[in-house]
Formats: C-alpha cells, sequence, structure tokens
C-alpha cells in the first residue's frame, strides 16, 4: 500500500491512515507500506534549495527548518505521543544533516543535482517516521525504512533515476521478514546508487517506489491510495461529470499516465505488469468505495474508448526541408541528438512526404529541443525548424478501439462539428490511442466534446 502525501498531510488523516492498516491486517494480510512526504513539503524543499543557492544574503535556513520542525511535531505529538520524545531524537537529526547541506550549497553557491536530490528526499525521511511511530502507538510493529534501507538500487541519474533490476533480490530479502511481525514504513520516491548516493525518482515517484517493492515481494496486489475515487474517464476539474473507471488495462493506464493522467505515476504499472500484479486505486477519504483496478492487457469491457486526456504545457516544433526526402539517416541525426540533449518526445507525426517531421516536447524540454536541432540543421538537411508553444495534446485511449470501425472517424467528425482546428495527429499501430494536437484555447473544449461524445452517449444507447 502507498499513501501519498494528502493521505499522510496532518495528524487526522494519518489517524485514517492507521485505522485502515489495523483493519487489513486484521484480516490476515501482510502489508507493506510507502509513504510520500506530507502534502506540500516537497515543494518547500525544492523552493528552499533554489533560494539557498542564488541568495547573497543569508538564507531564511534556520527559520525554514525550524518551520519544517514545528509541523512535524505537532502530528507526531497528536497521533504518537508515547513515542514523540524518541522520534523527535531521529527527526531532529535528519533536520540537522538537512540544514548543513542548505548551508553548504550557499556557502558554495552550487546546487548540484546530487545535492539537489539529497535535500528533496527529506520530506518523505520526516512522514515515514511519523507513520510508523502511529502505527507502533496503535500496537502494530513498525520500522521506517529509506529507500537504500529497503534495498531500492537505482542509476546515478538523479532527479529521475531508474531502479535496477538487481533490486528485487535486496527488496524481498530486507522487507519480507519485517511484514512477517509488522508493518514496514517505506520512505517512497527515493533510492541509492550502489555506492550509497541518494538518488530520486521524479515527481510522484512514490508510485514507482510502491510498484517496485510490491512487485519485488511477490505482492497479490499493489494498491495506491489517493484523494480521488479512481482512475476517472478524464480530469474531474475540467469535465464534471467524469466518472470512475472500475477497471482498466495495464496498457491503457500506461497511455493515460504518459498523457497527464496524474493518478499514477507512468513508470508505475511496468513492474506490476512485469508480473502480472493487478494496481488498484483507492480514495483513502472514501476507503469502502472500490475504487479502479488495474489489470491484465487482455482484459475488455464494451466501452470502445476508456477516457479521454490533456496535456497542455507542451510544444509543437516542426521540422521542413526537401533533403529531408528518402535520405537515410535524417530521423536517426534529429532524434539522437534530442535523446543526447536529454529531450523527451511525447509524440511523432511524419508526412508520408518525408520532408516534414513534427514533435511534441514538455515546454521545459523546448529550449534544449531547438538548440539540439539547430545543431542537426547545420548539417543541411533541414531548412527550417518552427514551433508553437501555444498547443495542447489531446489523448483518446481505449483497449477497445483496436478493430473496432469508426472510432477515429466518430473522434474527428465531433471536433469538426465543435470547430475545433486539429495541428497534428498521431496513432500508433497498436490503435490503443488516438492522440492529436490543437490550438491551447482548444484543449478545454475538445475534452468536453469527446467526452460527450463517447462517455455520454455510449450510456444513452
Amino acid at each position: 500500500m502507498k499513501f501519498g502525501g494528502t493521505s499522510v498531510g496532518d495528524d487526522k488523516i494519518i489517524g485514517r491512515v492507521v485505522s485502515i492498516i489495523e483493519k487489513y491486517s486484521s484480516e490476515g494480510n501482510e502489508i507493506a507500506l510507502v509513504v510520500s512526504a506530507m502534502s506540500g513539503v516537497t515543494d518547500q524543499l525544492h523552493a528552499i534549495a533554489s533560494e539557498v543557492e542564488k541568495s547573497s544574503d543569508n538564507p531564511p535556513v534556520d527559520a525554514f527548518v525550524n518551520s519544517l520542525r514545528s509541523k512535524h511535531k505537532k502530528v507526531l505529538d497528536a497521533v504518537a505521543k508515547d513515542e514523540s520524545e524518541s522520534v523527535m531524537k531521529e527527526i531532529d537529526k535528519s533536520l540537522e544533516n538537512l540544514k548543513n547541506i542548505l548551508t553548504a550549497v550557499h556557502n558554495l553557491r552550487e546546487l548540484t543535482l546530487r545535492s539537489k536530490d539529497y535535500i528533496i528526499s527529506f520530506g518523505e525521511r520526516l512522514s515515514a517516521q511519523i507513520v510508523s511511530a502511529a502505527l507502533r502507538q496503535a500496537g502494530i510493529s513498525s520500522v521506517p525504512l529509506n529507500g537504500c534501507e529497503a534495498g531500492i538500487l537505482t542509476n546515478t541519474n538523479h532527479g529521475c533515476a531508474h531502479v535496477l533490476p538487481e533490486s528485487s533480490p535486496r527488496i524481498k530479502s530486507r522487507v519480507v521478514p519485517l511484514m512477517q511481525d509488522g508493518v514496514p514504513v517505506i520512505m517512497g520516491y527515493m533510492g541509492c546508487t550502489g555506492e550509497g548516493i541518494v538518488t530520486t525518482l521524479g515527481r510522484s515517484g512514490s508510485d514507482y517506489s510502491a510498484a517496485i517493492v510490491g512487485a519485488a515481494i511477490d505482492a497479490d496486489e499493489v494498491w495506491i491510495w489517493t484523494d480521488v475515487d479512481g482512475i476517472m474517464t478524464s480530469d474531474p476539474r475540467i469535465i464534471e461529470d467524469a466518472r470512475v473507471i472500475p477497471e482498466i488495462s495495464y496498457l491503457e493506464a500506461m497511455e493515460l499516465s504518459y498523457f497527464g493522467a496524474e493518478v499514477l505515476h507512468p513508470r508505475t504499472i511496468e513492474p506490476a505488469m512485469q508480473k502480472g500484479i493487478p494496481v488498484r486505486v483507492k480514495n483513502t477519504f472514501k476507503p469502502d468505495l472500490p475504487g479502479s483496478c488495474v489489470l491484465s492487457d487482455k482484459h475488455r469491457d464494451e466501452r470502445v474508448v476508456k477516457a479521454i486526456t490533456f496535456i497542455d504545457k507542451v510544444s509543437l516544433i516542426n521540422l521542413a526541408g526537401a533533403q529531408m526526402f528518402g535520405r537515410p539517416g535524417v530521423a536517426r541525426s534529429i532524434f539522437t541528438a534530442l535523446a543526447e540533449s536529454q529531450v523527451n518526445v511525447m509524440m511523432i507525426s511524419q508526412g508520408s512526404s518525408e520532408s516534414n517531421i513534427s514533435l511534441i516536447v514538455d515546454d521545459d524540454h523546448l529550449n534544449n529541443a531547438l538548440t539540439a536541432l539547430n545543431r542537426v540543421q547545420q548539417g543541411g538537411y533541414i531548412r527550417e525548424v518552427t514551433y508553437d508553444r501555444d498547443v495542447s495534446a489531446v489523448a483518446v485511449v481505449g483497449v477497445g478501439m483496436a478493430g473496432a470501425p469508426g472510432i477515429a472517424g466518430r473522434v474527428f467528425t465531433a471536433l469538426g462539428k465543435a470547430g475545433v482546428n486539429l495541428m497534428m495527429i498521431s496513432q500508433g499501430s497498436s490503435e490503443v490511442n488516438i492522440s492529436f494536437v490543437v490550438k491551447h484555447d482548444d484543449g478545454r473544449k475538445a475534452l468536453r466534446v469527446l467526452h460527450d461524445e463517447f462517455m455520454l452517449s455510449e450510456d444513452s444507447e
């Protein structure tokens, strides 16, 4: 079970977590727990790390650390009064280390990726201590483990590290014995290199931690506890009548996560899928609801389109040049240059003439992408590189789309009737995803139109 930041945000919510663990533990389940930082803490750690690097005056390190201490002590005193004194000693050791690294960053005026990973891992270091203490207060044996202690071994890609295959036996040997007598609490989002250097797994990486641990211990299921009722047919902040999808395939869930659905981390599904372990998404605040279950790709239901999602912080890059036509190696040069610049390409579309290639990249990667493509352009194959930040990418997802005639026609007819102009279209050979690009102002409109077309009209049929 993994509990996110809003699920460990204060003493009342942590009390709710303890009740959930008590319930399922009393039913004979062996549980490993993964926790995120308390809501807002990781953002605060990012902010203070940047501030101390750039500040020429004395940065507010002491004030920040004291504020963090007060916040966590207040919660600890409420959920584990008997454990408070001993646990605060461990928390104070962590906070002293945090203070030292922030001071060092300020003195050097340099925030390396390695230092940043170490700093932003402190949110989980503190929350895990408190949740573990709350479980002990309730009579459940529990010890907190950081990612390294739990056996999560990663590469050295700081900020978005990948877990190495040799982690599995390490995790199993360290976590399973603790599950037999209690509930270990593992600090999500973090791991370490073979040299013991702290790494982080990227934003929302606690989901990834949970899936890695679940796969390593051969869990029956991986449960992601969050603040929504499950995986939705669309973003409920935009589509008021979006609803929970009871069951969804691994492939569909991966497509949705890569296209901006925030319920699951994009890499969460992979470890579970390799072991065939179901991933269940449930609401901490409504634990009796069934939530959503991510199952084998063989799963089907009558609904052709499962969900519609979009990303609005993306940029469209167009490459043009007659010299690209029929010339081997041009595409390789383009994508090699982008990969070497750490640019993630989210969508690709190429005309049959081969003289135009369109790409979608994250806004944050645009400058790196343009620099990389400028180098390729100097080779003479690309005549022109243009870009547009004012776009949104929309994806229509559903395993049932494969082999179902007329889906693309319905998509584009509905958009045409609504006056939504398409700037780029991309569809994989799996036919699980039809994605396209529209002007930013049309993104939400496209989402609404397609949700009505597939989610509402099918209900009335």
